[in-house]
């Protein structure tokens, strides 16, 4: 076998194995979340509007006095029942704002019924909304809790405490005061307000009726019991995350925290960070967060723990205040807020800015590289807020890069164009030297010197493409903006891949390429990559055919590989790809034909399908 085909064979293997690998690892796994966000959905076909229930009996159990000067551990759900029959079983005050709808827990005084109303989980409008916030005893506990830690359990308000509320219902116009008395001298006070969007503002006050002076602590949680159903995304933070002050941003995965050494007397795991000062603690989801947010004058502890109980794990971000002494005939009061809902960009950086919270915007994981990414979504954005589309958006964002690096492309195709010009040269020196490679090597290398030809001046073009690929790629995975955002046609969702594939005529026949057992995913090969293929062939095909027939095979062989490896590519970023692709042809005919060079692309699709024509000089 011949060098050269042994090379090629290496080639194309190595391509192959890292588009299997990129089926397996990534393509694979978010096939099975869609088809698991899918079932969901059905499954939950009625909690999109949670109703709100009839008061029922406390159920049994709560947690044992918590040692003073630490938060409550939260206990596990006794039972694990329906979402709707967990949320009957206690009294509740409906929460209603034009981006959120659920409930306060009455018994407990919790946030723990929380739906994002303009968010569901398909593209159908009509597909239940999302459930962010969910009550103990239903089949996924998660929700915030605060209030105060006492000497005794019984003398502060616990998770079977029952408030009374002066109203009915909690609205961005009008905030809930919430009332419980100890019955041993002290009354407390829960005020919660709700802005338009996802905040919460928490004022909890005690008021010391007694004669003895009483010391307590403040503290705020989040609570989640289990792990989300979504997780297993490998280019974003999924788990627990904060910003503790000074010590910065601190995310731990669901599994790192379970590593965690374990915190003394407490019968749990986790990671201690004192005498804190501003920032906030929560946890994450790839779209949706869950955060609660200290003082930011007020120096804190912050947790994050996770409790292994007979039911699972659970996982809590925690804030404990430092210890205030309520004297006779004196009020204290502690402000927290909880952020609950959708990470959209300029609601996070709003509330990062108007409410001066340290680095909240670092909610959203944009990556080593946020330097781009982030002005990268501004640029979009903006054209999006012209056009009122996310698609031309992209498509003009495009266009102004390419006007950007203009100058860059002009002096590599100039380059590029004197390639060609020398060409005859080049074939000579290669006949010349034809068994010795070195002196060949050497030959061209003094001929591209005395030419001023930089040989590599042709990749720059495709070089600054890639921090702008994996930049918008991180754009169309992290923001909740480009979830479900339509372009035209049969793309109703440039964050996820073309939903077509040509192994079933594009939905002519009645089966489902992807279902076929261990190929499915490459046979979901839909028109947007097979665009994108096409232009990449024709861009290929702007420039002379390498003499090299290595060369000539492997760059035969790209446009299909990397049709194959963009087939599970979000469709944005293949749309993305697709016109950037004709713009380079577009620009590369423009640029060589003012330096006077042969465009080279009819005479090559010429050979390509016609009788081939021998070259002029």
């Amino acid at each position: 076998m011949r060098n050269e085909n042994k090379n090629l064979i290496v080639a194309i293997v190595l391509s192959m194995a890292v588009l299997i690998g990129w089926q397996y690892f990534f393509a694979a796994p978010e096939a099975e979340r869609q088809r698991q966000a899918a079932q969901h959905a059905q499954q939950t076909a009625q909690q999109a509007n949670p109703a709100t229930p009839t008061p029922t009996p406390s159920q049994a159990g709560g947690p044992s006095a918590p040692v003073p000067g630490t938060v409550p551990a939260t206990p596990a759900a006794p039972t694990v029942e329906t979402r709707e029959a967990a949320l009957a079983r206690s009294p509740r005050l409906p929460v209603e704002t034009p981006a959120i709808l659920g409930s306060i827990n009455l018994r407990g005084g919790r946030l723990d019924d929380v739906a994002l109303r303009h968010y569901h989980e398909t593209v159908d409008p009509k597909s239940p909304n999302i459930v962010l916030l969910s009550p103990s005893g239903s089949q996924n506990p998660y929700y915030a809790d605060f209030g105060w830690v006492g000497p005794q359990a019984d003398s502060v308000p616990g998770p079977n405490t029952v408030w009374t509320a002066d109203k009915d219902r909690l609205t961005p116009a009008s905030p809930v005061t919430l009332t419980w008395d100890n019955g041993k001298g002290q009354v407390f006070h829960r005020t919660i307000s709700v802005d338009d969007k996802f905040m919460f503002t928490v004022k909890d006050s005690v008021e010391n009726r007694g004669t003895e002076p009483v010391t307590l602590h403040p503290y705020g949680l989040v609570s989640r019991h289990g792990k989300p159903t979504t997780l297993g995304y490998y280019v974003l933070h999924e788990g627990l995350i904060g910003v503790l002050g000074d010590q910065g941003l601190q995310e731990f995965t669901y599994a790192k925290l379970d590593k965690e050494n374990p915190v003394p007397g407490q019968g749990l795991v986790g990671k201690t960070w004192d005498n804190v000062t501003g920032g906030f603690l929560g946890i994450t989801d790839k779209y949706w967060a869950a955060a609660v947010i200290p003082d930011q004058a007020q120096g804190y502890q912050g947790s994050f723990t996770v409790r292994q109980n007979p039911t699972g794990p659970t996982y809590q971000a925690n804030v404990l205040g430092a210890p205030q002494t309520v004297q006779p005939g004196a009020t204290v009061e502690t402000t927290q807020r909880v952020f609950a809902g959708a990470k959209e960009v300029a609601t996070v950086d709003q509330y990062a800015s108007n409410l001066n919270i340290k680095n909240f915007d670092l909610l959203i994981d944009w990556g080593w590289f946020y330097f781009i990414t982030k002005p990268l979504f501004k640029v979009l954005d903006f054209f999006y807020k012209l056009f009122g589309n996310f698609g031309i958006a992209i498509l003009l964002v495009t266009v102004v890069l390419k006007a950007l690096f203009f100058p860059l492309a002009s002096k590599s195709y100039a380059s590029m164009a004197k390639m060609k010009a020398v060409q005859p040269e080049m074939a000579a020196i290669r006949e010349r030297y034809a068994d010795d490679k070195m002196k060949q090597q050497q030959a061209l290398m003094e001929l591209y010197r005395k030419e001023k030809i930089n040989p590599v001046a042709g990749c720059w073009p495709v070089l600054i493409q890639i921090p702008v690929f994996f930049a918008l790629y991180k754009v169309l995975f992290v923001t909740i903006e480009m979830r479900h955002a339509p372009f035209f046609g049969w793309i109703r969702d440039l964050a996820a891949p073309d939903p077509t594939s040509v192994f079933n005529l594009f939905g002519l026949l009645p089966y489902d390429p992807g279902a076929v057992p261990v190929i499915g995913h490459f046979l979901m090969l839909g028109a947007w990559p097979l665009i994108m293929g096409v232009t990449m062939w024709l861009q290929m095909k702007m420039n002379p055919e390498p003499p090299d027939p290595v060369q000539k095979q492997v760059f035969a062989w790209m446009p299909v590989i990397f049709t194959f490896m963009l087939g599970s590519f979000p469709a944005g970023l293949v749309i993305y790809w697709a016109w950037n692709n004709l713009l380079s042809v577009t620009q590369q005919a423009f640029i060589m034909k003012r330096n006077g060079v042969r465009i080279e692309l009819w005479h090559n699709l010429r050979g390509t399908f016609g009788r081939k024509t021998p070259a002029k000089g």
